[in-house]
């Protein structure tokens, strides 16, 4: 897996998307949260989950179908009508939550992510891994395995990410500037 650290960059990347938004603060925090969030199933490995079941790790919670409907729900919390803005928020969610599997499908290790679960339990990676895959033990982190991972990690979405992070912001300023210029 990618690590915590590296899976709320997602969120912060494409947050100027939301921050004409009144709340959006709240809103690129829960996204953040949301990168994170299909790693729960970890907590399959204390309950004896195997790892290739649809609940073991990288399984549902890192579907599409699961990122497509918690991402709605978050929505939904968050967004009291169906208008251009819950759409906007909803597709921001989605796309936080489902690269969390994407980044997953980079890394080396593991059994792959069941993308198109809870209908087909296959796991997926990417034909090109260059993601180093990231540990749960933390003495294991504290190490050159984990500055190993960081470096992969920063090469192939840290620096893409700020990249990403600049095309939206100066999208962002055209689309504010058109608007003013227009008035």
């Amino acid at each position: 897996m990618a690590t915590i650290i590296t899976h709320p960059i997602v969120a912060i990347a494409l947050s100027p998307a939301i921050r004409s938004l009144p709340n959006w603060k709240l809103i690129l925090f829960t996204g953040a949260l949301l990168t994170i969030l299909p790693d729960i199933d970890v907590i399959g490995f204390r309950l004896g989950i195997p790892y290739e079941h649809v609940l073991g790790h990288r399984g549902i919670t890192h579907s599409i179908f699961f990122s497509v409907l918690t991402s709605f729900l978050a929505t939904v919390f968050f967004m009291r009508t169906l208008d251009r803005k819950f759409l906007l928020v909803w597709a921001y969610f989605f796309l936080n939550m489902v690269s969390h599997g994407l980044l997953d499908a980079l890394t080396n290790g593991g059994k792959g992510i069941a993308f198109f679960a809870p209908f087909n339990n296959e796991r997926y990676f990417f034909p090109f891994r260059p993601l180093e895959v990231s540990t749960i033990n933390l003495s294991r982190f504290i190490s050159s395995h984990g500055i190993n991972v960081l470096k992969s990690e920063i090469i192939w979405v840290w620096i893409p990410a700020v990249f990403i992070f600049l095309i939206l912001y100066k999208i962002k300023i055209k689309s504010i500037l058109r608007i003013n210029h227009n008035s």
